[in-house]
């Protein structure tokens, strides 16, 4: 899922910065000072979660739960997903600077877009509402992050058409993973703490 150093070309990457820029500065005006924590937890989360890759074929998978960190932080995913990338690309060299741009567009874009689909259905008192909308926003964030992956891909070139079948058809299991942990944590935290999911975008 991260695209590394030297893949798109710099249109594709400066549309990306700029995207992710204009993104980020917007997330840090939602972020007050008692959401900072639920910041950092999700983002340490998040860069976790991407670092476990499982091997199939040529690629590998991992989870990345952009879905749970679009419906719990809003627009705030955006910075949250811009650091744990950084610090990625710094510590691991997975992914890199250069695309830090278009591989937080294509990570915290969908996680907004999930939160605005599904945050309704996580309000309210409805246990099984909740976990239909955790499994439907996981499922869902990863396909439009696999989606987007492939559109930097393709409009860098169309040669790249075979890596995208293989990193689609590769992480079509993941997708159901993904939704399913989603769905579990956002039951748990509707249990224990259900003040958390009243957020706004």
């Amino acid at each position: 899922m991260h695209i590394s150093e030297g893949i798109c070309s710099p249109p594709v990457l400066a549309a990306g910065m700029v995207i992710a820029a204009a993104g980020a500065a917007y997330g840090m005006k939602k972020i007050d000072t008692e959401s900072i924590p639920k910041v950092g937890v999700l983002s340490s989360a998040f860069f976790v979660a991407s670092l476990i890759h499982v091997p199939i074929g040529p690629t590998s998978v991992h989870l990345v739960l952009n879905g749970l960190m679009g419906l719990l932080l809003g627009w705030a995913a955006f910075p949250a997903i811009m650091i744990a990338l950084l610090l990625q690309g710094v510590l691991f060299q997975y992914g890199g600077l250069t695309s830090l741009g278009v591989n937080t567009v294509n990570m915290a874009l969908p996680a907004v877009i999930c939160c605005c689909l599904f945050r309704g259905m996580i309000r309210g008192g409805d246990i099984k509402k909740t976990a239909l909308a955790g499994f439907a926003c996981g499922f869902v964030s990863l396909t439009l992050s696999i989606a987007f992956v492939a559109l930097t891909l393709l409009l860098t070139q169309k040669g790249f058409l075979v890596t995208v079948q293989v990193v689609l058809a590769a992480h079509i299991p993941v997708m159901v993973i993904e939704g399913i942990v989603t769905a579990f944590a956002l039951v748990f935290l509707k249990k224990v703490k259900p003040e958390i999911l009243e957020v706004g975008t």
